[in-house]
């Protein structure tokens, strides 16, 4: 007797490849483009964790619905609840206004599901991959001995290319171990929390991490001068170096640490080198900013997030390595059922980029980043950078000309901190009250949407402008808005005698220049 279920189910699986159904899924995506990125409506929801959960109660489906179901739900129950990431108020996390060729390209990418371990899974996308991690190690500054794969981010690239000097130090790793006297892997004190991740992931303990603080002068960037002073100490007592990580583009401020002091330091004492560029690396592509890596090419490694400042959907990341060799020992083991070994020719390229990778089963995303660079071409790219960093600067001089904000720092990046202060009458703690309540309540409004973060022991507003529709009367906006809020908050705070909390503020009804409208 015939499967009723199996035979409704390929009926629904043949009936959803006609371009009408992929035309209802990516309308969902159009219409998003519609709504957000001419900044109507509010930039995120209002809804808290428990409100969107009880949404989301339900068993789970045993029969399938109609698709054009699926997509009104979507667009009715989902979407509206999202960050609006196109929204030019949207000022938020280092997640980007994905560029749209590169959403599109994704489709296809899911469509042909190709996995980029060996080359005779995914043939077209592993020479695809190959041939971009080229042109980015040809910006850096390295020669065709350099190479590396696409990762999931900068996390898993950092861990990569820490693995890969764990081998270089320890060259029995694999079989005995990190030993009882684990090396030491130094970095900035603003370091990505990844360093200290892949630090205890790897066994070596956090004992082993040793953190250099920064340099004085305000820039956040890790001094050169104490970074030999640990790495002297470090030597005299006998402790070997695994690696040392200089950050370009840091999370917090956008700070570059001076890569050229610290390389010619490590090679001088033979020391691996990691680049933790996630975030910074993109400027290589500008002509304006690429000077903030200069000493970059002295890296053994490098972590690249194509998927931050180069606007590409989630995810998209690189680890490159100046010998491609240095990333294979990385991942030394045996797996014949997937990697069949190479020529005898030790300079024949091996093309299955598992041997490189942590990941197995990995979806070709180096499509998108080729699409990329095929539609918008690398200096299309970059007009879009320096144009984030130059909004990144129009909030700093705006901030600059208020008496009631102050910068905690000028812009390397497109990335600044700063903090509302008033009159400032408040002492310190209680300005670390109202901007935390502050940023809160101004998220929750859909005026907005910011981030914040503690920086040199306060509690600072965080911009990150990663949207190329912001502008100087977006940001203008913005500073207008929170010093609304903020006095509101005072005057909350007054009428209850110093303490209470402020009533909760309602959606804006009458929006300002480049303001979002009252959300539907």
């Amino acid at each position: 007797m015939p499967d009723v279920h199996l035979a409704a189910i390929l009926n629904d699986l043949e009936a959803d490849m006609a371009p009408e159904v992929g035309a209802a899924f990516l309308s969902l995506a159009a219409v998003y483009f519609a709504r957000t990125r001419g900044g109507a409506g509010a930039v995120s929801t209002s809804l808290g964790p428990a409100e969107l959960a009880a949404r989301f109660d339900e068993p789970l489906p045993q029969r399938g619905r109609a698709v054009h179901e699926v997509v009104e739900r979507l667009a009715r129950e989902v979407l509206p609840e999202s960050n609006r990431l196109y929204h030019p108020m949207y000022m938020g996390h280092q997640v980007s206004a994905p560029l749209p060729a590169a959403v599109w390209a994704e489709s296809v990418t899911a469509a042909y599901n190709q996995s980029l371990a060996v080359f005779e899974m995914s043939p077209a996308g592993t020479v695809l991959e190959h041939r971009v991690v080229r042109w980015m190690t040809e910006l850096v500054g390295w020669d065709a001995r350099s190479g590396g794969t696409l990762t999931s981010g900068g996390t898993e690239a950092t861990f990569a290319a820490l693995l890969a000097a764990r081998s270089v130090a320890l060259p029995d790793v694999w079989r005995s171990g990190v030993g009882p006297r684990p090396p030491a892997v130094v970095c900035g004190e603003h370091a990505h929390y990844a360093v200290a991740r892949a630090v205890g992931e790897m066994g070596l303990g956090l004992d082993a991490l040793h953190v250099v603080p920064s340099r004085e002068g305000g820039d956040y960037a890790m001094d050169p001068l104490l970074l030999a002073a640990r790495l002297d100490a470090l030597r005299d007592a006998g402790t070997p170096v695994m690696a040392v990580v200089a950050t370009a583009g840091s999370t917090a401020t956008g700070s570059f640490d001076d890569l050229d002091a610290i390389g010619r330091l490590c090679e001088e004492r033979g020391l691996w080198l990691h680049v933790d560029a996630a975030h910074g690396a993109s400027a290589l592509l500008s002509p304006v900013h690429r000077r903030r890596l200069n000493g970059v090419e002295r890296a053994r490694s490098i972590a690249w997030d194509p998927h931050k400042m180069m606007l590409l959907p989630l995810s998209a990341g690189m680890v490159l390595v100046r010998d491609e060799r240095d990333l294979a020992g990385a991942f030394a083991q045996r797996a014949p059922y997937l990697f069949h070994g190479g020529s005898d020719d030790a300079d024949e390229r091996v093309w299955d980029q598992g041997v490189r990778s942590f990941q197995c089963s990995r979806r070709a995303d180096v499509v998108k980043l080729w699409v990329a660079l095929q539609r918008y071409g690398a200096a299309g790219i970059a007009a879009l950078h320096d144009h984030l960093c130059a909004t990144a600067a129009a909030l700093h001089d705006e901030v600059a000309v208020r008496a009631d904000f102050e910068a905690l720092h000028a812009p390397q990046s497109n990335i600044l901190c700063f903090r509302w202060v008033g009159d400032r009458s408040l002492d310190d703690e209680a300005l670390d009250a109202l901007n935390r309540e502050l940023r809160e309540r101004y998220n929750r409004s859909g005026a907005g949407w910011i981030t914040a973060t503690n920086l040199a022991g306060r509690r600072v507003l965080r911009v990150t402008v990663m949207n190329p529709r912001t502008t100087r009367d977006h940001v203008r906006t913005l500073l207008d808005g929170l010093a609304t809020r903020a006095r509101a908050l005072l005057s909350a705070r007054s009428a209850a005698g110093g303490g209470g909390a402020a009533p909760r503020d309602a959606p804006p009804t009458q929006p300002g220049p480049g303001a979002p409208a009252a959300p539907a």
